[in-house]
């Protein structure tokens, strides 16, 4: 079980907790205005990479609609201390998930909970619909992922391309250094992608309105009020720990090949403009998926992050796909 933090509510459900999953004490914040809203729970990406801040500031508007659960999975965060390097798995953060799953169902007296994951969250909330499909209500994901492989190449060429055409000679020599992904990693791991995915952002292939890393995400965490002191050490100390430790095993998933058949319904929101996980890999994939009930929903104006760029729009379809008939639990 959890323990609340020292801190005064500021709604009907205001518990920040540290939950044992997997052996490890992990930091989670659940909100809500009215207890017999069905529960959403946020995945975040990276992986290393938390929300809990974000979701803080930007989405109390979905209570309400929703019990909302951010949580710093293992290695970043409220969850970096303590962290054995080794426990830094897919099928221990999988196996993280479907424990949370069961902790929220009892100490919220749901029956299910629905998922959202964005980015490296796609993947890890795809495999938790495949090896926990009681416990899950219905997923949405936006950022998809699909062929880890394939989505380097892509992200990859994408950005060289838009290097050479702006006649930007900098950019072109730095990823020539790091080089084309093997295997979808980079030279190193860690730098190789910080390289990559800074020059992707510059060209528009992570978010529409171009935005710097340290504007865009560095500051929102120094600045944030949700996250204490040791948080923000977690989050910078845990992000490199994370993508160095798991990057290299992570990257290696197929869902047309491994993960299309699902007991509940998969929603995916996807940013037209999305190169971080192209776009382009995106509708064959829908194509393959087997669920009760399945939309592949484009925003046509977002990249990487839709519920960021097109968040009005994100939350009334989000609403309006999970919160009809039996869908509600």
């Amino acid at each position: 079980m959890g323990f609340l933090f020292g801190e005064s509510m500021k709604y009907l459900i205001d518990r920040k907790e540290r939950v044992l999953l997997g052996g490890m004490k992990q930091t989670i914040h659940i909100w809500g205005s009215n207890a017999e809203n069905p529960v959403l729970l946020f995945l975040h990406g990276g992986p290393g990479v938390p929300n809990r801040h974000s979701i803080a500031k930007n989405q109390m508007d979905l209570l309400d609609s929703f019990i909302i659960v951010a949580w710093d999975q293992r290695g970043t965060g409220g969850s970096y201390f303590g962290c054995d390097p080794e426990s830094l798995t897919l099928p221990q953060l999988v196996s993280d998930c479907g424990e949370l799953l069961k902790y929220l169902c009892l100490t919220l007296n749901k029956q299910k909970i629905f998922l959202l994951g964005g980015s490296w969250g796609t993947e890890l909330g795809t495999f938790v619909c495949r090896d926990y499909p009681e416990l899950v209500a219905g997923y949405v994901g936006y950022g998809q992922v699909v062929n880890g492989i394939e989505n380097e190449n892509r992200s990859y060429t994408y950005a060289l391309k838009m290097a050479r055409a702006a006649g930007d000679e900098e950019s072109v020599r730095e990823l020539e250094r790091v080089g084309p992904p093997v295997d979808g990693q980079y030279r190193p791991v860690f730098e190789g992608l910080m390289t990559q995915r800074r020059i992707l952002s510059k060209y528009g292939g992570h978010t529409v309105k171009k935005t710097g890393y340290f504007k865009g995400t560095v500051l929102p965490i120094l600045g944030s009020k949700e996250l204490s002191l040791r948080d923000k050490l977690g989050v910078i100390k845990g992000y490199k720990l994370c993508l160095s430790q798991m990057w290299p095993t992570i990257v290696h998933y197929d869902f047309i090949r491994d993960c299309r058949d699902f007991q509940m319904p998969y929603y995916i929101f996807q940013g037209r403009q999305d190169e971080n996980t192209p776009a382009s890999l995106i509708q064959e994939y829908f194509d393959a998926i087997q669920a009760p009930e399945k939309e592949l929903v484009w925003f046509e104006n977002s990249a990487h992050g839709p519920l960021g760029e097109e968040p009005e729009k994100f939350k009334r379809l989000l609403r309006e796909k999970l919160l009809t008939g039996e869908k509600r639990l």
